[in-house]
């Protein structure tokens, strides 16, 4: 119950930021704005742009969604969040090639322009900047802010000195139920994007993240002996 209960408070408090964003951004129609959603992976970032681009429809404005081709997870033409609510959108490699693609009579008519996975986009900084400044689009970015080694992750934090807001969200760490500010990745895995879900990462907070990166090398390290024990054997056993 007190569960339910923060969580229905964090809602009420959430929307009510959006709201206030969107009349704000609404006021002042054609001077541009940015705001960025950031935080680890299953902390509610896709959930928190689709409820502000609902949001920006309920008062009239037009939005279009764009997300990574990349990111094929649950839906090729849409965003969806890790609860199954979807929104269509238009699957890009690049951003840049959006105003063309979509037509520029109709990317001319547009108001807000929502991404989701942000972090895949490399020319996500020049494509804010041209949306921005020189289109008037309010533009909502929601991505990671780091990887799996909490290294910044593609260009999301590039984008922090031109926006209007910048909002981090938590997630909740799955060993100890704390505030989670980090992604574990749980396989032995070292490409820096590898896209998946509650099968390949899972959100937690400082002192499990350190703790389960020592159990982590710890293992890969006694993996990588017994490879290497195997390999000999089969050499020796071939001689």
């Amino acid at each position: 119950m007190a569960a339910t209960l923060k969580a229905s408070i964090l809602l009420k408090t959430l929307d009510s930021d959006i709201v206030g964003d969107v009349f704000s951004d609404q006021g002042r129609r054609g001077s541009g704005a940015v705001h960025v959603i950031m935080g680890p992976m299953f902390s509610g970032k896709s959930t928190s742009l689709l409820r502000r681009i609902k949001s920006e429809i309920s008062v009239g404005r037009s939005v279009a969604m764009l997300k990574s081709s990349k990111d094929t997870r649950y839906a090729k033409d849409s965003v969806v969040t890790h609860d199954g609510i979807g929104f269509p959108c238009w699957a890009l490699p690049d951003l840049m090639s959006f105003p063309d693609k979509f037509g520029l009579d109709a990317y001319n008519k547009l108001d807000v322009i929502g991404i989701d996975e942000a972090q895949f986009f490399g020319d996500l900084y020049e494509f804010c900047c041209k949306a921005a400044d020189d289109d008037g689009k309010t533009v909502i970015v929601a991505g990671l802010d780091g990887d799996y080694l909490r290294r910044s992750f593609g260009a999301v934090l590039d984008v922090i000195p031109i926006a209007d807001s910048v909002t981090k969200l938590t997630a909740r760490c799955e060993v100890c139920g704390q505030k989670a500010f980090f992604t574990l990745r749980k396989t032995c895995d070292t490409r820096t994007e590898l896209i998946g879900g509650a099968d390949v990462y899972m959100p937690v907070c400082r002192k499990h993240y350190i703790t389960n990166h020592i159990v982590m090398k710890a293992s890969k390290k006694v993996l990588e002996v017994a490879d290497k024990a195997r390999a000999e054997s089969c050499v020796a056993a071939i001689i």
